[in-house]
């Protein structure tokens, strides 16, 4: 006996595949005699690791639509028609999302508007995907169908558009942002010289995508391992030039994963385009991406915020968490450490100590001010600021009473015509 997998059958052992609750899917799909597989991600990842369970899974049937709409429910299954123009529907089972869509076959592409006709025809459907690593199939005892070598594509590291190229990208423009994505999260170089030609060729039609699949590429494209050596093709390409009007920092993001590899793909953003873009042109960057109001101010302040000094001990980091709170303060922290070569180490023992300090509250306000006879206006305002920064000076520890005290001494000395308290 053995545990060596089934070269005929590699899925077969797979967590998802033998979940009671796909089980039972699939048996619901067969019942009536046609063949259901699932397809894509779950397939492509399982290969790579065996050991995977995603929750979210997708299949393909030759049933259509409406059939699994009166079916599926009689079953027992909570189902949602989550794309039924599309011939797509999801159930719910015990935590897991089933996406099934019924094979189609492309009669005219419009860009990403293709007219499509349902199929009966694994092979044909899967002639539509993307790339051959994305059109793999597997059925109920875990046979891998693969029609196109995306098996020895995954396994190489090729990442290989199916059929020709250009024809794949005019049918969804987007998908040269994926191949990107898809080429940092498996790819070794050499990328496949016809991929990169088709993706230069035919740049020009990111113009028509809209700002919230771009945004979307890009959040899962900067987190991937190969993210630098793809933003480099990117540049190569003349993508780049479609999404950003001026080069991106590449050394400042490869120095930013080096001593914060955890850094979001919105902090690795902004390294990107720190020192790049004027605040004008970060804005119509923001309104391009369709980022909310949080994420344009939080890429406004990555991106002209003066960097703090990192090296300048534990009392100036919570006075920056003070006043900006710990999650900006850590971002730029992150990127003055990079920017001065800062190791890893003693950028993590910062924030590790920054993380656990909770600024207290200001122990005055206008009122106190305002009860010692100062009027409202600028000059409340420094009298206020200046207690507040010899508080902060002091690391928050004296108290309301101390406070008091602070601001008599300042209003005592502007009374004299004396400096106030040093």
């Amino acid at each position: 006996m053995t545990d060596a997998p089934d070269p005929e059958r590699p899925l077969a052992r797979a967590r998802w595949l033998q979940a009671p609750e796909s089980r039972a899917l699939l048996a619901a799909l067969e019942a009536e005699g046609k063949q259901a597989r699932f397809v894509g991600g779950c397939v492509r990842d399982t290969l790579l690791d065996p050991t995977l369970d995603p929750q979210d899974l997708d299949l393909a049937t030759p049933e259509r639509p409406e059939r699994l709409l009166e079916r599926l429910p009689a079953l027992g299954f909570h189902l949602m028609p989550t794309g039924l123009k599309h011939g797509t529907v999801t159930v719910i089972a015990h935590g897991r999302h089933f996406e099934i869509t019924t094979l189609r076959r492309d009669v005219a592409c419009f860009g990403r508007h293709a007219e499509v006709e349902f199929s009966d025809d694994f092979e044909e459907d899967a002639a539509r995907r993307d790339f051959t690593i994305n059109a793999m199939s597997c059925d109920r005892e875990g046979r891998l169908f693969d029609y196109f070598g995306g098996r020895a594509d995954l396994a190489a590291g090729r990442v290989r558009f199916v059929g020709e190229p250009r024809q794949r990208i005019r049918e969804d423009y987007l998908r040269i942002l994926r191949f990107f994505r898809f080429w940092a999260r498996f790819g070794r170089p050499p990328a496949d010289p016809a991929a990169l030609e088709a993706c230069a060729a035919e740049a020009a039609g990111l113009d028509r995508l809209s700002g919230e699949r771009i945004r979307g590429e890009l959040a899962r494209l900067l987190p991937a391992p190969g993210a630098l050596e793809a933003l480099r093709l990117i540049e190569a390409t003349g993508v780049r030039a479609r999404l950003v009007p001026v080069p991106l920092d590449l050394e400042r993001l490869a120095r930013l994963l080096a001593i914060a590899p955890e850094a979001d793909w919105f902090l690795r953003l902004a390294a990107l385009l720190r020192g790049r873009l004027d605040r004008v042109s970060l804005l119509a960057l923001a309104a391009r991406l369709r980022l909310s109001n949080a994420e344009r101010d939080r890429l406004l302040a990555l991106a002209t915020l003066e960097l703090p000094d990192p090296t300048a001990g534990r009392a100036a980091g919570e006075r920056l968490v003070y006043r900006l709170g710990f999650p900006l303060a850590r971002d730029l922290l992150c990127l003055a450490a990079a920017e001065r070569g800062l190791p890893a180490e003693a950028l993590a023992a910062l924030l590790a100590e920054l993380s656990r300090f909770e600024p207290p509250a200001f122990p005055l306000g206008g009122a106190d001010l305002l009860a010692r006879g100062v009027p409202q206006g600028p000059r409340l305002g420094r009298l206020l600021e200046a207690v507040r920064a010899w508080w902060e000076a002091e690391r928050f520890r004296p108290d309301r009473a101390a406070c008091l005290a602070r601001l008599d001494a300042l209003l005592a000395a502007e009374a004299d015509g004396r400096p106030g308290p040093g």
